[in-house]
């Protein structure tokens, strides 16, 4: 498979997560899950073995109403079983009853086992001033 391809096929896997995660399709998220994945952001940094991660996903504290990646995703091949996705992201939530809206930056490494691609790691940072001044008093 040629290089092209496989960024294809990477590109294609983020979207597909996404549309698990706003369907709550659990098996599909699973599927595509290397445990314990690693999750970093704003709420911080963990490690969901497999169970943790189903109870996460059945029970949301959002619901995600739409989400729109960028078509500019950055993909590099680390070998041939490691890669790296980096996208801008734009969600629209549900949090706590309240409607949320944000631009972030996301991304993800992908390890395949088996033949198949795993997501093994996701990060998600809120876009905006990168010392944060604009989201200070």
């Amino acid at each position: 498979m040629t290089t092209l391809r496989i960024e294809e096929e990477l590109i294609e896997l983020e979207r597909r997560y996404w549309q698990a995660m706003q369907d709550g399709d659990v098996e599909t998220a699973v599927k595509l899950t290397d445990f314990p994945c690693i999750i970093s952001g704003a709420s911080g940094i963990g490690a969901v073995d497999k169970a943790a991660f189903t109870a996460m996903m059945k029970n949301p504290s959002y619901e995600i109403l739409s989400v729109e990646l960028d078509h500019d995703a950055k993909v590099r091949l680390i070998s041939d079983d490691v890669a790296i996705v980096a996208y801008r992201v734009h969600e629209e939530l549900t949090v706590e009853g309240q409607p949320v809206a944000l631009d972030a930056r996301d991304s993800s490494t992908w390890v395949k086992r088996k033949g198949k691609w795993l997501c093994a790691l996701h990060t998600e940072s809120i876009a905006g001033d990168a010392f944060g001044r604009d989201r200070s008093s």
